[in-house]
């Protein structure tokens, strides 16, 4: 549970940059319902800007999880998940599959038509994270020392990650067909699928399989096409019945999450309210106004899996309340304000203001039990960590560290040093007096080949196991 925990907060710091990208989004959208920035550029600006980060958002969860989860701080763990998310989603790109497989593009299957998702991301800075952990320190034989360290750890990692996606290419689909099977099979069951496709809808976002879903209830793959036909898109709506796999989500997105953010908040310890309050409150804002939900479900999904267990439930039973009673609204974008105000220009609305107060509701809902259950078996919700019991991060501990300390000191130690950073086989310091340094200490230590490359600066040849002795000495400056 700790291990999922501390992936949920290595998910914070993309997930609380995401509300601004939704607001700039929904009010592009909301500027131009129709066209979605093709009929006003002010639209195409924001609705671009917002989705630049949005549309990206898997990228930085691989980029935020491989640094955190290893509990190093290097840009070559970050430039690894980079490389490596993009090698996976190559290799699962439809153009890719269909070299692969040697088949035309149009003959791939659809399960690889949005192989982009928030889980790609996740597993991608796991397997970074897990690489850099085990094998940074791996020394190889002297004719191979080249590839000593973090060049083997990202050499691991890129491994890795081409057998994973080979194992992807083959049971992907299965996955993907399977849900719209069982799709196509509970769609027969009224209110109860709407139901049914809520709770599923919402338990499968972070694997990305929610898409699978909602080909089959919002678009064509079984012929309800909910959207469209709530739209008037595609003929064949049924006022009353088209839209019901939308409707209840307005409950939840406007008002249901927001609460759920209010409870967190509440329960926040006092010294950490401001910091998780700002981001929370934005979070809920982005949820009301434009139905983005991620930022506010990311913050608890990992951290506290039972409260997205209740939520998926719950948005389950908004779906079925709001199919039962054919209380529907339709959404373009999302289930948001905007929609919602949109969805009166639908000739298969009904009795939508009925939604408002089942919102109302649901929200007294989400707060009251999101409060209850945090309280109750102290769940640690953003805001209320533990600060006095903080995970230190693990010392270095390998055959370099008295040479380190010996050359920390010769140096001029921490007063005369400023940084230390490394190529392949030098060691780069800079420091504030060249002059302080015991050069004949660097001298009985085997250190000859030093060169003064500036007033404030000296390279020392260390040789292959530079990077060891440099990441020691950068931990002793801390």
């Amino acid at each position: 549970m700790k291990y999922i925990q501390r992936l949920g907060k290595s998910l914070m710091l993309p997930v609380s940059i995401m509300p601004i990208a939704a607001l700039l989004k929904g009010i592009g959208y909301w500027i131009d319902p129709t066209g979605w920035g093709t009929h006003n550029a002010v639209a195409a600006l924001l609705i671009a800007s917002g989705g630049a980060i949005i549309d990206n958002l898997p990228i930085l969860f691989a980029i935020a999880v491989a640094m955190e989860m290893s509990k190093k701080r290097d840009t070559t763990i970050a430039l690894s998940a980079l490389a490596c998310y993009m090698i996976m989603t190559t290799l699962l790109s439809t153009k890719c599959v269909a070299l692969m497989l040697q088949i035309p593009e149009y003959a791939v299957d659809l399960a690889f038509y949005n192989s982009q998702s928030a889980f790609i991301g996740i597993l991608i800075g796991l397997i970074v994270a897990v690489s850099f952990q085990k094998f940074d320190q791996k020394r190889l034989p002297q004719f191979l020392a080249f590839f000593d360290g973090k060049r083997f750890a990202s050499i691991v990692s890129i491994g890795t990650t081409l057998v994973v996606s080979l194992i992807f290419l083959y049971i992907w689909p299965t996955c993907y067909h399977f849900f719209i099977y069982f799709g196509r099979e509970i769609s027969k069951l009224g209110p109860w699928s709407a139901a049914i496709y809520g709770v599923l809808n919402r338990l499968l976002i972070p694997t990305g399989l929610h898409h699978a879903l909602n080909s089959v209830f919002w678009f064509d793959v079984a012929g309800i096409n909910d959207i469209g036909k709530f739209w008037g898109t595609i003929s064949g709506g049924v006022k009353g019945v088209t839209g019901m796999y939308q409707a209840g989500f307005f409950p939840v997105m406007m008002f249901g999450l927001p609460g759920a953010a209010l409870a967190m908040y509440r329960c926040a310890k006092d010294e950490n309210k401001k910091k998780v309050g700002a981001i929370l409150f934005s979070a809920a804002l982005a949820s009301f106004f434009t139905g983005v939900t991620e930022p506010l479900e990311f913050a608890f999904m990992f951290v506290a899996p039972m409260l997205y267990l209740v939520h998926a439930l719950l948005t389950g039973l908004m779906l079925f309340i709001a199919a039962s009673f054919k209380w529907i609204a339709g959404f373009g974008f999302s289930a948001g304000l905007i929609d919602y105000i949109l969805s009166f220009k639908s000739p298969f609305a009904n009795n939508i203001l009925l939604l408002i107060p089942l919102g109302i509701v649901c929200g007294v809902i989400y707060y009251s039990v999101f409060r209850i259950l945090i309280l109750r078996y102290n769940i640690l919700t953003p805001g209320r960590e533990d600060n006095s019991c903080k995970e230190k991060e693990e010392v270095v501990q390998n055959d370099f560290d008295e040479i380190a300390i010996e050359l920390f000191e010769a140096l001029g130690g921490k007063k005369n040093i400023i940084s230390v950073d490394h190529c392949i086989t030098r060691l780069h310091v800079e420091v504030k007096d060249i002059s302080i340094i015991d050069k004949q200490a660097l001298s009985k230590m085997n250190f000859s080949h030093i060169v003064e490359a500036g007033e404030h600066e000296i390279q020392i040849i260390v040789g292959t196991e530079v990077q060891f002795i440099a990441e020691i000495l950068n931990e002793i400056l801390m």
